[in-house]
């Protein structure tokens, strides 16, 4: 913060204080994202009216200084208000309002809280409400984090498809309903994981498409009252060049003022992102479980200890670290959906909620995605254990059931379980089979192969 700012308390205004005492829940300081773009659209808001005349010199240079502290993360300090609030953000906003206000006054070498020269409704605010604002600023910061949660994936996905060719000739049992099945590669199962994975990119990657229209202009119902007609058309586009994103006014700004579909679909492509990242961390725990006594077939990257009295145990953290983040996204999800749907006639009063879930689902994929990137870099296959079991009396049954067909191939593996013999060495002793035939078919390039 700069040198010459005084206390927090002096720069909260009367509303930031009610707003701490109304709702006074410790969630800590609201998202960094939220809170930048909160400064962008004030930004864009002060540039747009003094280019055109709306605010003097004397009142546009402190702002926009105290603007730029607010972007440079300079006074985020002062963001304690929680975002589970009443009133559709209006807290959150004249929290933004009072302390730009403020602050820009001491820029200017005047007390705090002198507003007949620099007023937070009249100045900061001006030809804004609370309903463009916060929207708005809740669809750039979303963006910010879509753009930084893309690129996680596609690392995600590229680790994933580096194991997919390390793994290539690994032959294991394939599961169903947790009983083995036909062989698999173990390459095999981490190209479906690459595929999954590569559908969440995909669909990632076009959310930006879904959250780049926005309604600032439309003041309080999103039709533009007490706003200049060329404010309204200009504003989005100022916004647009200091983001840098690819923003587009609401072609209807009733509409964009009072439904919150939009972020409801957004939220449940992430909840999408959400179950693959589950299903991948269940398989990795299973794979790695015992390891003696359990699947065993891979091990993970140890990262701690695992047990306060059981010396040399290792948890699958990170995989469970992704699957409780993961849980909290679908649960979030129920969140956006409700209070989507509470929206009335003009406006959804529960907007900072859904900005809420929604920055926090992509936070929480972020970091999930980035630990789990790690964690797949690290596995290793734990061949001792997969060839001992690649050769299992259930995978030979079901490969030489190609051969002799269902019910013959049945009735070898049990003469054998009954002469207690492998199925493998009966087979071959038998002459139905022969070893080196036996061997192609559980080749790795035999089982990789689509069909027969």
């Amino acid at each position: 913060m700069a040198d010459d700012k005084k206390s927090e308390e002096e720069l909260a205004g009367i509303h930031t204080l009610q707003a701490r005492k109304n709702f006074p829940l410790s969630c800590g300081i609201p998202f960094p994202e939220l809170i930048h773009s909160l400064f962008q659209v004030k930004l864009a808001c002060l540039e747009t009216n003094h280019r055109l005349g709306y605010l003097p010199e004397h009142v546009y240079a402190p702002c926009r200084e105290a603007i730029r502290e607010g972007l440079d993360g300079k006074l985020d300090g002062y963001f304690d208000v929680s975002l589970f609030q009443g009133g559709a953000g209006t807290s959150l906003n004249m929290t933004v309002n009072e302390v730009t206000a403020n602050r820009a006054l001491q820029i200017s070498g005047k007390p705090v809280g002198q507003w007949d020269s620099i007023h937070p409704i009249l100045h900061v605010n001006l030809h804004q409400s609370t309903n463009d604002v916060v929207p708005t600023a809740g669809r750039v910061a979303a963006i910010a984090l879509v753009i930084r949660l893309e690129r996680a994936v596609l690392s995600l996905q590229e680790a994933l498809q580096r194991k997919e060719s390390q793994f290539e000739n690994i032959v294991k049992p394939g599961r169903t309903q947790f009983q083995e099945a036909f062989p698999i590669t173990l390459g095999r199962e981490f190209s479906a994981y690459a595929s999954a994975v590569a559908r969440d990119r995909w669909r990632i990657s076009k959310l930006i498409e879904r959250l780049r229209e926005v309604n600032l202009g439309g003041t309080a119902i999103g039709t533009g009252a007490l706003a200049p007609r060329k404010y309204i058309f200009q504003v989005v586009d100022e916004l647009k060049q200091i983001t840098g994103f690819p923003l587009a006014r609401f072609e209807n700004l009733v509409d964009g003022t009072q439904n919150a579909d939009v972020p409801v679909e957004v939220h449940g492509i992430l909840t999408a992102l959400a179950v693959t990242l589950i299903k991948i961390s269940g398989d990795l725990r299973l794979m790695s479980s015992g390891p003696e006594h359990g699947f065993g077939e891979i091990s993970l990257p140890e990262v701690q200890a695992g047990s306060s009295i059981m010396p040399g145990k290792v948890n699958p953290v990170i995989p469970e670290f992704v699957t409780g983040c993961s849980f909290r996204v679908t649960a979030n999800h129920q969140m956006l959906t409700s209070a989507a749907a509470m929206g009335s006639l003009e406006l959804n009063p529960f907007g900072l909620v859904i900005i809420y879930g929604l920055l926090e689902s992509c936070t929480f994929l972020l970091s999930s995605v980035e630990q789990l990137t790690s964690c797949v870099d690290g596995i290793e296959a734990r061949i001792g254990k997969l060839s001992s079991i690649g050769r299992s009396d259930s995978i030979v049954t079901h490969v030489i059931a190609g051969k002799f067909g269902y019910e013959r191939a049945g009735q070898i593996c049990r003469t054998a379980l009954a002469a207690g013999e492998k199925v493998e060495k009966n087979v071959v002793k038998a002459g139905l089979i022969s070893e080196a035939e036996l061997d192609t078919l559980l080749s790795p390039e035999n089982i990789l192969k689509l069909g027969f």
